[in-house]
């Protein structure tokens, strides 16, 4: 059983390691391939701003501007099989700096929930916050 979930945790850290490769190349090089990254109900959470479906999330990154992301620290983790009906799934933190047209960089984070399908990986869930500090 220990051996069982290291392998997954193993699974899950090169997984992640591989998706937001493609998936922030993706962002800021072909936008217009972003769709392919979402299951078809999938559901993208941007600053607050809540968009479902594929089509309508690619249709707003469509509508963002030119961007550039930096990653300074990516984690990942098995989602129990319990939780998700024995389906292989993943939730992976991705922390960084993302610079817009030619403004200064910010921070960001970005936690996604990625589930296989065939040999691929699709988002169920995809939550992105520019990090801005907090007012009491």
């Amino acid at each position: 059983m220990e051996q069982e979930l290291k392998n997954k945790i193993d699974q899950a850290c090169h997984t992640a390691e591989e998706f937001t490769k493609l998936y922030y190349e993706s962002v800021d090089k072909r936008r217009h391939l972003m769709s392919r990254y979402y299951l078809d109900t999938g559901v993208l959470v941007w600053n607050g701003n809540g968009t479902v479906g594929k089509e309508l999330i690619q249709k707003f990154f469509e509508g963002l501007p030119p961007s550039e992301h930096t990653l300074t620290s990516l984690d990942s983790q098995p989602v129990l099989d319990v939780a998700v009906a024995n389906q292989l799934t993943f939730l992976i933190l991705a922390c960084g700096f993302v610079k817009f047209q030619d403004k200064v960089s910010r921070p960001f984070q970005q936690n996604f929930t990625v589930t296989a399908q065939g040999d691929k990986w699709k988002i169920v869930t995809d939550c992105f916050r520019l990090q801005e500090p907090v007012r009491l």
